[in-house]
């Protein structure tokens, strides 16, 4: 597995980069010039499967354009789109006891989140009591670059679809609940989807 970071280490003049969007900027330049494609190596420095990596793909679902579907089972996103298609995104899900199914929207947006466990995880991880009143955004913080904060009847649902500092969980069942993504995939949901948007997460494919 061949680390952006490393790459990036290797290439000259990078250390004088001064923003992260001109330091990716020039780690993709240094990628494709290597012969490798950047988009299945996250800024993580991790290799994503390609059945993971977004796509255009056919739907044949109701929901209209704008909805975004959760397939559970199969571990993907959909954002519908016109005409019969859809954005699909590879991602991870809950864990065994913290799966759910329903509707929801996106209540709210935030860029480079803080991250508040909720008191029922930090009984179950006494140490992660140092972040009871929050943790800032940035690249180790668990909801990664981007979230979108799911609401039912105006209320938090403490759920979100977001991004995530462990890019290999994406395919698993690892989470409390909510819905992870690699960051470069959340990130560019996330400039798609309008608050008031609505999601319907689905254990089992319609």
């Amino acid at each position: 597995m061949i680390s952006r970071r490393s790459l990036l280490l290797g290439a000259a003049g990078t250390a004088a980069i001064a923003s992260t969007a001109k330091a990716d900027s020039a780690i993709d330049a240094f990628l494709d010039s290597v012969g490798l494609d950047p988009a299945t190596a996250s800024r993580q420095g991790f290799r994503i499967d390609r059945q993971w990596l977004p796509q255009d793909v056919s739907y044949s679902g109701r929901e209209r354009p704008g909805t975004i579907v959760i397939d559970v089972a199969n571990r993907y996103l959909y954002h519908v789109q016109e005409g019969g298609s859809a954005r699909r995104y590879g991602i991870g899900v809950g864990r065994d006891g913290f799966r759910w199914a329903g509707s929801a929207v996106v209540g709210r947006k935030a860029e480079w989140p803080t991250w508040t466990p909720p008191p029922a995880m930090i009984r179950r991880q006494p140490e992660l009591r140092e972040w009871a009143g929050g943790m800032p955004g940035g690249v180790d913080n668990p909801l990664g670059a981007r979230a979108l904060y799911l609401y039912r009847g105006g209320r938090d649902t403490l759920y979100r679809i977001h991004g995530t500092n462990a890019p290999w969980t994406i395919g698993q069942a690892m989470s409390s609940g909510c819905i992870r993504m690699v960051n470069e995939h959340v990130e560019e949901l996330y400039d798609r989807v309008r608050v008031g948007s609505r999601v319907i997460v689905r254990q089992v494919a319609a």
